[in-house]
């Protein structure tokens, strides 16, 4: 719905000067009256019309409908007495715009039986004002059929696309709480068990240490070799972390497009040699970030993914079928997209994009930094 402060409706088709002129085109039609009673009798119905749009807007619950019913009784009036059947176009988007369907369908079909009706009265009763704008008042008709139906199907696909923003930012916040908790528990795992331990070992041979020293002594040894392994666990452990997965990265981008509605496909060529750790970590972190855009930016129904290489290059390639830069004609790089490319720097790869029918995100890698990065590795 439109605020109450806007005085033409939005969104319509139409621009703000067609709706100046429905507002202006019903003075036109009363001041071609002869009687002086009819000219201010329309011109407090214009204004009682007006006021009552506006003030409908705001009103909630029982009150929209007395609003509209008075705006319906104003509009049937305007076109009995003066032949200005352009308040139906404002009730029709007003109509278009009620979320509820059972008081859509109501005020839908008795404005539209209203306005009929009242055409057709100005018709038989073989009105000059009527035969002459006949081309407009069927315009109108038309409007008054479509302009509801099409304001309502727009506005559901919106409220549409809201929850399922809502419903992906959800699952953004879903996945960091999912990762806060595997950290706390694998230094629980980690940490927990070999902490206790040394603190344990601390107060007994800090007790012992006078009366048996030999004894101190082997208690302060474990303690020194529990606290290497604790801190050999904790490196292995921010190791795993800091090097994604290839393979994980691409079961958990699995994970979250099927949890966002998105069909997932995936395509890997055998390749007979294994990629080096520094080309995984990378292709994995590209992969997370282009999925994470994918959830969030594009609105896609399909998502493919695909890996292979050539002679020289290693290809990661995502691919969806949403918006892609339709809304904005251009690409914009936000902090994802960014982090990619500052990643395939290091490694001297490069990445493309490509926003014909959806996205698709084209990341190579040379095998020469493979190379290197492997005997650096070894």
């Amino acid at each position: 719905m439109q605020n109450w402060y806007h005085i033409f409706p939005k969104n319509t088709g139409l621009s703000a000067f067609a709706w100046l002129v429905f507002c202006l085109l019903p003075f036109y039609f009363i001041f071609r009256s002869t009687s002086l009673v009819e000219t201010l009798l329309g011109i407090v119905l214009i204004l009682l019309f007006f006021a009552t749009y506006r003030l409908s807007f705001i009103k909630k619950g029982w009150t929209v409908y007395v609003s509209v019913s008075i705006e319906m009784a104003i509009s049937i009036g305007m076109i009995l007495y003066f032949g200005y059947v352009y308040f139906s176009l404002f009730l029709a988007f007003y109509i278009g715009n009620i979320e509820s369907k059972a008081g859509f369908l109501v005020l839908y079909i008795v404005n539209l039986v209203t306005t009929v009706s009242a055409v057709s009265v100005g018709f038989l009763m073989q009105s000059p004002q009527f035969i002459a704008q006949t081309p407009f008042i069927v315009i109108s008709i038309v409007g008054v059929i479509l302009l509801p139906l099409t304001l309502n199907s727009r506005n559901k696909r919106e409220r549409l696309e809201r929850k399922l923003e809502d419903a992906n930012k959800k699952i953004s916040r879903l996945m960091i709480i999912e990762e806060r908790q595997r950290i706390a528990r694998d230094l629980h795992d980690t940490l927990g068990q070999k902490l206790s331990l040394i603190g344990l070992k601390s107060d007994l041979a800090g007790k012992i240490i006078e009366r048996d020293p030999e004894t101190a002594k082997k208690e302060v040894e474990d303690i020194n070799q529990t606290a290497r392994m604790a801190l050999k666990e904790v490196r292995e452990m921010v190791s795993d972390m800091k090097n994604a997965k290839l393979k994980d990265e691409v079961i958990h981008a699995r994970h979250i497009l099927e949890a966002a509605g998105i069909s997932f496909q995936f395509n890997r060529e055998d390749t007979k040699n294994e990629l080096p750790l520094l080309v995984e970590n990378v292709l994995g972190m590209c992969l997370k970030e282009a999925v994470t855009n994918v959830v969030k930016h594009s609105k896609a129904t399909v998502c493919q993914v695909e890996i292979s290489n050539t002679p020289s290059e290693q290809v990661l390639i995502i691919q969806d079928n949403g918006i892609g830069a339709i809304e904005t004609g251009e690409v914009k790089i936000g902090n994802g997209l960014q982090g990619i490319r500052e990643r395939l720097d290091f490694v001297n790869g490069n990445l493309s994009i490509d926003t014909a029918n959806g996205t698709t995100l084209t990341i190579k890698i040379p095998k020469v930094i493979q190379q290197k990065g492997k005997e650096g590795l070894e």
